[in-house]
């Protein structure tokens, strides 16, 4: 086993929830070392999810998971040690990382953080570390949310925030598996942003009818429906699928969500919940490697935020918190 000969690492944690501010402290906590499967990985760029604030805030009513949480799973950095049944060789190795704190204590908001070897992906050379911090979280989960029920290819998926974190991607993913893509986004003065590269066709959700202007370009129905905010578009969604189509949420804005039952079951409407953290083991794998792929071949790009000091994690989270359409960062000395 590789282990790096320091005894301290810089990181932020916090040992109970509450508001970032009272609750997040940024110190010196012992070295992680690798155990049997894992790598550690020098983190460069750390990325924050809205999941994140929300475990550190107690959403829901959850409760500390651990005694003392290091926040955050994604991350772009360097293997600099392996755990025992580790190939040497991936020490030096640039990675992205997701899951670091699913179901662990410790993430990736410190200078150190341990994970299982196949959850730090190869990371090619002439890609950003800031790319590779901010896939994966809202990449897995735009994967799953496209590609759950099988190819695209052909298919037309209406993928609703298309402009935000996990719209964004779930749309080019759709593109790059073959789909025609529909958006939406919330306001006609964001049309402009979408790319039409990828976006065959857009509707701002303000207009006077988009369902009527959705079935315009899809007389037939769309096939798949990536949907970010299922209390608020279940009846438009309803309004627009294909009969046999797929809507796949991995949001709502109300917790006790109401949908058109009937309407949805006459048209024989599978709905799916996307819940990122317990995904099927082999579908994370695929989703990585399929980001990674498309990435690396210019077909894939995201869009970056603020970007704060870890000393000033506290204002990172409260910019997720806040509402951020692009992704925020945080970055570890070297």
């Amino acid at each position: 086993m590789t282990v790096h000969g320091g005894t301290t690492t810089l990181a932020s944690w916090y040992d109970d929830q509450g508001p970032a501010a009272d609750v997040l402290h940024v110190g010196e906590l012992p070295d992680s070392i690798p155990g049997p499967g894992e790598v550690r990985v020098r983190v460069t760029v750390s990325g924050v999810n809205p999941g994140d604030t929300k475990k550190r805030r107690g959403w829901l009513g959850s409760s500390m998971p651990y005694p003392r949480v290091i926040p955050h799973s994604d991350a772009a950095g360097v293997v600099d040690a392996v755990g025992e049944g580790v190939d040497e060789r991936r020490v030096g190795q640039r990675v992205w990382t997701y899951g670091a704190q699913s179901y662990r204590p410790f993430g990736t908001a410190a200078q150190y953080t341990v994970v299982p070897a196949g959850l730090a992906v190869p990371l090619p050379d002439h890609l950003s570390d800031e790319l590779g911090a901010a896939l994966g979280i809202p990449g897995i989960t735009a994967h799953r949310a496209v590609f759950a029920d099988g190819p695209v290819d052909g298919k037309l998926v209406l993928v609703h925030g298309v402009l935000g974190g996990v719209g964004s991607l779930a749309a080019q993913l759709a593109c790059w598996g073959g789909a025609r893509v529909l958006g939406t986004v919330r306001h006609s003065a964001d049309l402009a942003q979408v790319d039409p590269a990828v976006v065959s066709h857009a509707v701002a959700l303000d207009q006077q009818d988009p369902a009527v202007a959705i079935r315009a370009y899809a007389p037939e129905g769309v096939h798949r429906v990536v949907e970010v905010s299922l209390s608020d578009n279940a009846d438009l969604d309803n309004a627009v699928v294909a009969n046999g189509a797929v809507i796949a949420a991995s949001a709502t804005r109300v917790d006790r969500t109401e949908i058109p039952f009937w309407k949805l079951l006459f048209n024989n409407v599978v709905l799916r919940l996307v819940g990122s953290d317990d995904f099927p083991e082999e579908a994370k794998r695929q989703a990585a490697r399929d980001l990674t792929a498309e990435a690396a071949v210019g077909a894939l790009t995201v869009e970056v935020g603020d970007r704060y000091e870890l000393a000033d994690i506290a204002k990172a989270h409260d910019r997720v918190d806040a509402g951020s359409r692009g992704r925020v960062l945080v970055t570890l000395p070297r």
